[in-house]
């Protein structure tokens, strides 16, 4: 096993130049992807890519903090409908409708953190569940959300359309490119997460709550943390399936969903950012 010898050895991105190499090459092949892609296999990646981001904020939660979670189709569908509803009756730009749509939904996941204080394993997951269940069930009776018919999502139009800068991006290859490096940032963000106070708090708690909470670790707000910063990945991912399916209704939410998120961290590692990619 691999020891670090000093803490900027544990808080360095890539452990090795072999590991750096891989990861470049690894990238040039994703950005040139395209080029050898036919419309509909780029729409293949872009869901792909989108499933990517929900696991790599449910391990978060799941693998590295230990709080089991099936109701992540909840925040999935809320960063879906609020982004739509944020562009298309307030005007407002996509890449601020996105932002604001993952931030309601991690703010669900902060309120639904709050059970997990009291609530472990399987009560935990039925707590969760019962969450993914009442979000579809609510926007399919508000008319607000389209009902049973769903919304349709408006033209994906990236930068300030008040100052004169707009460009539509409506090929599936130009969506790729976008959800590539939202992805990106994303999993970044989520490595060095996990190598801060913060990430180093999920891990105590996930290997013994009651132990982590005897060193001075407060159980409340790092639980609920992260179930919030889980839900923002969902929120994020969510904002960008609308544009990638161009309509969506409740029953695309549906609990199956939220199964396949948990077992994509758990077939590819809990604890393991690079295994919920791969």
């Amino acid at each position: 096993m691999d020891m670090k010898r000093d803490y900027y050895e544990d808080i360095e991105l890539f452990s090795s130049g072999t590991i750096l190499f891989w990861t470049v090459v690894l990238l040039v092949a994703l950005f040139a992807a395209p080029l050898f892609l036919s419309n509909y296999h780029a729409y293949l990646f872009n869901l792909i890519m989108v499933h990517v981001i929900v696991a790599v904020g449910l391990n978060i939660l799941v693998g590295s903090t230990g709080q089991i979670a099936l109701g992540h189709a909840g925040f999935f569908a809320i960063g879906a409908y609020a982004t739509v509803l944020l562009m298309t009756e307030l005007s407002i730009p996509f890449f601020a409708a996105l932002i604001i749509a993952a931030f309601i939904a991690a703010f669900f996941g902060f309120i639904l953190g709050l059970p997990a204080l009291r609530l472990e394993g399987p009560y935990l997951a039925i707590a969760t569940l019962a969450f993914g269940l009442a979000i579809m069930h609510i926007i399919g009776h508000v008319e607000l959300f389209g009902g049973r018919q769903g919304l349709m999502a408006p033209a994906l139009n990236i930068g300030i359309p008040q100052l004169g800068l707009d460009w539509e991006i409506s090929s599936e290859k130009g969506k790729y490119y976008l959800i590539l490096s939202i992805t990106i940032l994303m999993t970044l963000f989520a490595i060095n997460i996990l190598k801060t106070k913060a990430g180093r708090a999920f891990v105590a708690i996930r290997d013994s709550d009651i132990a982590a909470e005897v060193i001075g670790i407060n159980l409340t707000i790092y639980k609920t943390l992260a179930f919030a910063v889980s839900a923002f990945y969902a929120g994020v991912a969510g904002g960008l399936f609308a544009f990638v399916l161009g309509f969506f209704d409740p029953f695309t939410f549906h609990l199956i969903l939220s199964i396949i998120f948990l077992v994509m961290v758990v077939v590819g590692g809990l604890g393991s950012v690079m295994g919920s990619i791969t």
